[in-house]
């Protein structure tokens, strides 16, 4: 009898468990359609101004701007693949860029932390540990976050009239400093892992590493800020240094706030919104939307080929080792 109540009990909290996994995918797929049919509906009634704004971008401003996204792209890899090499044995440019250029692709599947399993399935069939991955992949989150700040202090200025609530970033910035001290990282860090049933770290975090993996991330972004400040300044808008600023300020701001929202597929309009909140201290809310619009495809293009690119390097110039358990 004991033994029937068991199995009753089990298999009621299975089918629980699978509602409730039912319940949740089908409220993010209702979630994203409320998302798309929000943003194509702010496209359709904006869609003259937008139109009338692409048709203005020269194409050499375009492909400089895309051009810009994939170097952005691509010293993002080597913040990361700094954290990766100095945790553990040597991986190599050409994998690390795999693991983390294809594995962030899993960033447009609802929920972000599809990318960072992505990344440690990677990860194991080349032989490299997945808690040092994911470990690598939280880390930056936090030097993305430190680096966000920053650009949003630089931009301050300029956005502070409009949005008064900017003064925030100054508050964040040495908040986010102090808290990438190594002791208080190493401490964090290793309480993360703890909870999701890993070993702690094997090479402590320090300062180098964390200096020059940060410095990475902020020219990362600031080339995503050169990106748009490209195209904005090629209709004649928001031009010179402060316009780069404030660019930098959105595209860092913007991406940041996207990645908070992971039930989303790569922040899709949270990133956007802020993106348009930003560049309407300077510009029309048409040509605001234009630039976000336009930025959102240029991104997906620049990761469709940069992961494409990563994934042939890796298989022609380091052969793939034998998977591990």
């Amino acid at each position: 009898m004991t033994v029937d109540v068991d199995v009753t009990q089990e298999t009621e909290a299975k089918k629980g468990s699978s509602l409730k996994s039912i319940a949740v995918a089908w409220a993010r797929r209702l979630l994203l359609v409320v998302v798309v049919a929000g943003a194509v509906w702010t496209l359709s009634r904006n869609w003259n101004t937008v139109w009338d704004t692409l048709k203005t971008l020269p194409w050499g401003s375009v492909l400089l701007s895309e051009l810009s996204v994939m170097v952005g792209i691509g010293i993002g890899v080597m913040a990361w693949r700094t954290l990766v090499e100095d945790l553990g044995p040597h991986v190599g440019v050409f994998r690390c860029a795999q693991i983390n250029l294809v594995g962030s692709l899993g960033k447009y599947v609802p929920g972000s932390v599809w990318a960072y399993l992505l990344q440690m399935e990677l990860a194991r069939k080349a032989k490299v540990g997945r808690a040092r991955i994911f470990t690598a992949s939280l880390v930056q989150v936090g030097l993305a976050l430190v680096a966000a700040a920053l650009f949003g202090v630089l931009a301050m200025p300029v956005l502070i009239d409009k949005f008064p609530g900017a003064i925030f970033f100054a508050v964040l910035l040495p908040v986010g400093l102090l808290a990438l001290h190594p002791r208080l990282l190493n401490w964090a860090t290793n309480k993360v892992l703890k909870l999701i049933k890993r070993s702690p770290l094997e090479r402590p975090l320090h300062f180098r590493m964390v200096g020059e993996a940060l410095g990475f991330q902020i020219v990362s972004y600031f080339f995503y800020g050169l990106h748009l400040w490209v195209l904005v300044d090629a209709v004649g808008a928001a031009s010179g240094l402060t316009g780069l600023l404030l660019c930098t300020g959105a595209i860092a701001i913007g991406l940041n706030a996207g990645m908070f929202v992971f039930v989303l597929p790569s922040g899709a309009g949270v990133r956007d919104g802020v993106i348009v909140a930003v560049l309407l201290s300077a510009l029309p809310y048409g040509q605001a939307l234009a630039f976000a619009v336009v930025s959102r495809v240029m991104f997906l293009i620049a990761d469709l080929t940069t992961a494409g690119v990563a994934a042939l390097l890796a298989r022609w110039r380091v052969p793939l080792p034998a998977a591990t358990a």
